[in-house]
């Protein structure tokens, strides 16, 4: 696959599979020939929004629509699996929204299968894919705030969600931490790597689903991390990377930034701005522009938003869940 359109198929027919769609029908190389949902009638009315050629009552269907060339699975988490499994057995390259499952165990199992069939695999992490971002990352990989000593991130929002809403069922892998928290450990992880040791704590609703988590990282280097996420409370969604010889400060919207600030030491502030040609800064164009550069090369994963460094992620997210006492149905 080199020139031709990248043909996608989109499994799930919520807002953010809606947000997606929208992005690949304006990309040039894009196309999106199907769509599935549980129910014909909710497939077809997505279709029809969209101008989607085929749509799907069931998810077999799609995975097993041969003229796809990746799908893009936006079910709640606890469907991930199953849904992410279909597309992969059936040969499907597969891009998964976040958190990439409910648990590490079902990541690693997805990760396998695709390595099995030789597939294609992300987690939709468009954080990782913001130019922002990734200029964040180089400046502190080359040193400018020298060692890191401190990341500080937040994400909430003030809700109230009822306890049916799917960001409070728990049978829908709901709570903050999964929806919001994958945000602030993931850029926990993308500054430093997996932490060494993991402390948390949270407020519980009656039906057991995390409504706000704090948690505290630290690694061998020294480095701490001091992470937030709530359903109960907005929050300026900020963050900051504290080092040695200087800091980053993201005022607002950490994960789709628009600017950010560097201080260093004996030096005036510098302001880096997401530049208006790629913007606006809440596309998912960048997500889905990597997802196909990969495919077209024929690699099996991106080193923007690589495998392992997924699996990190939820391995930290279950051991965030442990110390708060956060448990799925689905896991017994």
């Amino acid at each position: 696959m080199t020139e031709q359109k990248v043909r996608w198929g989109v499994l799930a027919t919520g807002g953010i599979a809606a947000a997606f769609t929208a992005e690949l029908v304006d990309l040039p190389d894009a196309e999106v020939v199907a769509v599935a949902s549980r129910t014909e009638a909710s497939a077809k009315a997505f279709a029809e929004r969209f101008g989607i050629e085929r749509a799907y009552g069931d998810w077999d269907a799609l995975a097993n629509d041969a003229d796809i060339d990746v799908v893009y699975v936006a079910t709640p988490h606890a469907a991930h699996r199953t849904a992410a499994g279909l597309c992969l057995e059936a040969g499907r390259n597969v891009l998964v929204e976040k958190a990439f499952t409910l648990n590490s165990r079902e990541a690693t199992e997805l990760v396998a299968l695709a390595a099995d069939r030789g597939s294609f695999l992300m987690e939709a992490m468009w954080m990782y894919c913001n130019p922002l971002v990734r200029r964040l990352k180089a400046l502190v990989d080359d040193g400018a705030v020298g060692e890191v000593r401190t990341v500080q991130a937040d994400f909430g929002l003030a809700g109230p969600f009822p306890p049916s809403h799917r960001l409070r069922d728990p049978a829908q892998g709901g709570g903050a931490l999964l929806d919001l928290g994958v945000y602030p450990v993931s850029f926990a992880h993308l500054l430093l790597g997996e932490p060494t040791d993991i402390k948390a704590s949270a407020v519980l609703s009656p039906e057991g689903a995390d409504l706000q988590t704090a948690a505290l990282f630290s690694w061998d280097s020294g480095a701490l991390a001091a992470l937030h996420c709530s359903i109960v409370g907005g929050t300026g969604t900020s963050a900051s990377v504290t080092g040695s010889l200087g800091r980053i400060d993201i005022p607002d919207g950490f994960f789709h930034p628009d600017r950010f600030v560097l201080h260093r030491d004996g030096r005036d502030p510098e302001e880096f701005v997401l530049d208006p040609a790629d913007g606006p800064r809440n596309t998912l164009r960048h997500e889905a522009s990597e997802v196909m550069r990969a495919v077209r090369a024929g690699e099996t994963e991106s080193p923007w938003v690589p495998l392992e460094g997924t699996l990190a992620v939820m391995r930290t997210l279950d051991a965030v869940r442990e110390r708060i006492g956060v448990r799925y149905p689905q896991e017994g």
